[in-house]
C-alpha cells in the first residue's frame, strides 16, 4: 500500500473513532512511529480535524462535529458510482428517502468541470436498459426496517381489488425489472411467500421476539418455499438458450450441463404449475424435452389456450 492509498484508508478508519493513538496506526498499517506522525500531519493538511491531548497517557482526538473528510476517487470509481446511482431511476420508490436527481446534483457538485464533462460523454455512449414502473412502494422503507430489526409485522395486502391481512416476518427484499419484492414467512401457515411491495398498503411492526432469526430465515429460504407436495422437474433446453435462463428464472430452478445436454432442474409447488409452464413457453422451440409428463401436458394446454385466444376475432 503506497502513501496515498494508506492516507485514503486512514481517513475511513479514523472517521469512525473519537480517539486514537500512534499504536493504532503503527499496528494496523505496519509503519514506524515517525511515519505515523508524518501521516497524521498529512491528514491535518487534508482538513481532518485532529487535535492532540498531551500528557502521560497522551492521545489524539477528532472533533465531534466534523464532517466526513474528503475521499479521493479514481475516474473509474467515479464512473462506477455515478452509473450505479442512475440505476435507481428505474424505481418509482427506494428505501433510502432520497431524490435521485438531488443525489446526482450533490454528487456532481463534488466533481471538477472536466470530470463532469467526461461523465456527460460516457452517459451518451454507455446505456443501462431499465424497465421503469409507476407502482409506488410507499412502505418499502418500513419493510426494510422490520427486516433489520428482525421483527414480525401485520400487513394489509391488496391484490385483484381485494384486501387481505397477513402476519409475516420479512427477511429479504429484491429488485427485479424495476419492481420491488419482499420475501417472508406467513406466520399463520409457516409458508414462504413473496409480496409485491407496492401492494402492501398498511404495516404495523411488532416489537416482540419473532419466531425466527434473520440468519435462520436466509439459510432456510428455499426449504421454506418448498412444499411437501412439490413436484420435481427436468427440462432440457438448447445450449444457446442459456442466456434466456440467466436473464430471468425462479429461485427454485438451477441450470447445469451434463455431457452435451443443458438441463434446467428444480421443483414447483401445487398451484404453481401455470407459472412454470408459462416460463418454459418463452423458450419456444429451444425446449428439447420435458419431465414429468404432467408438466409437458400443462405446457401444451397453455399453448392451446393461447392459440384459442388468437383464433378469436379480437376486438372485431
Amino acid at each position: 500500500m503506497n502513501k496515498s492509498e494508506r492516507l485514503n484508508d486512514m481517513i475511513r478508519y479514523l472517521n469512525g473513532k473519537e480517539f486514537f493513538n500512534l499504536r493504532d496506526l503503527t499496528d494496523k498499517y505496519r509503519i514506524s512511529k515517525s511515519t505515523a506522525l508524518r501521516d497524521i500531519e498529512a491528514l491535518e493538511q487534508l482538513g481532518m480535524p485532529i487535535y492532540a491531548e498531551h500528557g502521560r497517557y497522551g492521545r489524539y482526538g477528532l472533533l465531534k462535529n466534523r464532517l466526513l473528510s474528503p475521499i479521493t476517487f479514481t475516474m473509474d470509481e467515479v464512473y462506477a458510482l455515478y452509473f450505479a446511482m442512475l440505476t435507481l431511476k428505474a424505481y418509482e420508490s427506494t428505501p433510502f428517502h432520497l431524490s435521485v436527481d438531488q443525489l446526482r446534483d450533490k454528487f456532481e457538485s463534488c466533481l471538477s468541470p472536466k470530470q463532469i464533462e467526461q461523465i456527460g460523454i460516457m452517459s451518451k455512449v454507455l446505456q443501462f436498459e431499465m424497465n421503469p414502473h409507476h407502482h409506488e412502494s410507499k412502505l418499502l422503507d418500513r419493510i426494510l426496517q422490520s427486516i433489520v430489526h428482525e421483527s414480525s409485522c401485520t400487513i394489509q395486502y391488496s391484490k385483484n381489488d381485494k384486501d387481505k391481512r397477513y402476519r409475516v416476518q420479512f427477511f429479504k427484499i429484491t429488485a427485479k425489472f424495476g419492481q420491488w419484492y419482499a420475501a417472508g414467512v406467513d406466520l399463520a401457515t409457516n409458508q414462504y411467500r413473496v409480496f409485491r411491495c407496492d401492494r402492501v398498503t398498511a404495516l404495523v411492526e411488532e416489537y416482540t421476539k419473532p419466531p425466527y432469526s434473520l440468519d435462520e430465515l436466509l439459510k432456510r429460504s428455499l426449504d421454506l418455499h418448498r412444499s411437501k407436495l412439490s413436484t420435481e422437474f427436468e427440462v432440457e433446453i438448447d445450449e444457446r438458450a442459456k442466456d434466456m435462463f440467466y436473464k430471468e428464472h425462479y429461485p427454485s430452478m438451477t441450470i447445469d450441463t451434463k455431457g452435451n445436454r443443458t438441463l434446467v432442474t428444480g421443483f414447483y409447488n401445487p398451484g404453481e404449475e401455470a407459472f412454470i409452464a408459462d416460463f418454459f413457453i418463452k423458450f419456444g422451440k429451444q425446449v428439447i424435452s420435458v419431465k414429468p409428463e404432467a408438466l409437458r401436458e400443462r405446457i401444451k394446454d397453455r399453448i392451446e389456450q393461447l392459440l384459442d385466444h388468437y383464433k378469436l376475432d379480437l376486438g372485431q
